[in-house]
């Protein structure tokens, strides 16, 4: 994820499981996300899940994500994610260190950090060999407390200097996600925007695609 690209990447969608599921109704919706339009990577985040509740969610939904030629990450547990083959891990500042999620998942997996609005960590997590950077939450959230409240502007200070990608989170959602866009967001991450949408996972996805494809045409027109 983090080549130098010659021309600028499109921002993708990229999807984050609510902290809690049932399982086979959580497989439908994102048969259904899925089929809404582009998605670029699932991050599976189980908060206080067990170890086998953990497996069997990546066992009954990796599948689906390669499917559709989508990514699938797991949050927190880079071990389980190198057991089961998975294509990446997120770790957040309290989870384990990038060294030893590395030296667990192996060069060519794709490991994110979450920087929340620390220049500092990203350049950090960055110069380490992390493949992604994480700022957040931009916006109000429920999903979790927000221990980063950064500005739009970190984002083109990051794509200014940097060229490992950068991924926006935290209360985006159509209406808002123009100004990440702009900034310079190589991906936005939603939880509440498609999984909790009253219109459903496949619209809220277009929906989403929609807004990522108007905000770009402003910009560079």
């Amino acid at each position: 994820m983090n080549e130098p690209q010659s021309e600028p990447i499109p921002c993708r969608l990229y999807l984050v499981t609510p902290p809690q599921i049932e399982l086979e109704k959580f497989a439908d919706q994102l048969t259904q996300a899925f089929d809404g339009g582009d998605v670029a990577v699932v991050q599976l985040r189980l908060k206080n899940a067990a170890d086998d509740e953990v497996k069997r969610a990546i066992a009954r939904l990796m599948p689906i994500a390669h499917r559709y030629d989508v990514a699938f990450l797991v949050n927190d547990r880079p071990d389980l994610a190198a057991a089961m083959g998975c294509d990446g891990a997120h770790i957040g500042q309290d989870d384990m260190k990038y060294a030893a999620a590395r030296a667990l998942m192996g060069p060519d997996k794709i490991i994110g950090v979450t920087c929340h609005d620390s220049r500092d960590k990203a350049i950090t997590a960055a110069e380490q060999g992390a493949d992604y950077v994480a700022f957040g939450a931009f916006y109000p959230t429920t999903a979790k407390i927000a221990k980063g409240k950064p500005k739009p502007e970190i984002l083109t200070w990051w794509s200014d200097i940097m060229t490992v990608p950068v991924v926006a989170i935290g209360g985006i959602f159509p209406h808002n996600v123009p100004a990440l866009v702009a900034a310079g967001a190589d991906f936005v991450a939603v939880i509440s925007a498609v999984f909790y949408a009253e219109t459903g996972p496949k619209a809220a996805v277009k929906a989403m695609n929609e807004a990522i494809a108007a905000a770009r045409r402003r910009h560079t027109d």
